[in-house]
């Protein structure tokens, strides 16, 4: 498959290409709880085998409710999402890196392709005194 040059934006191919695995994503409890449609999500690169890398919002979520993941984000089969929001099937097929949104004044979706995916925070410790990095992996 030739890559596409800066000016030239990939095609449909391109964007569905990616190997495919999992068949779970990450959706907001409000999506389930409230009963919210969703209007924002994106592909992360996944983060274990079940994992499809799909996080979806209702666009009500708070800092505070991100903050708290484990409590507020639940995984779902992606099949069981597409078939309560059928606009989303097409659109799951895309790579990691892929951004949608839908508008509440819109029907449809829209690609957004000025928004940072957030990166999964890792506590790393780095140093260069050896003496230090002796004794943190003596402990180990």
């Amino acid at each position: 498959m030739k890559s596409p040059t800066p000016d030239q934006p990939l095609t449909d191919e391109q964007e569905t290409a990616q190997t495919k695995n999992g068949f779970l994503a990450l959706v907001s409890r409000l999506l389930l709880e409230e009963k919210l449609p969703i209007r924002f999500m994106y592909k992360t690169v996944p983060e274990h085998l079940n994992d499809t890398g799909w996080r979806m919002y209702t666009g009500y979520e708070t800092e505070d409710f991100l903050e708290n993941e484990l409590v507020n984000m639940m995984p779902v089969p992606l099949e069981r999402i597409c078939q309560l929001d059928p606009s989303l099937t097409e659109l799951v097929e895309y790579n990691a890196g892929t951004v949608w949104e839908r508008t509440p004044e819109s029907d449809g979706w829209e690609r957004v392709h000025d928004f940072r995916i957030p990166a999964p925070r890792v506590d790393v410790d780095i140093t260069n005194d050896v003496d230090r990095f002796e004794q943190q992996h003596e402990r180990s």
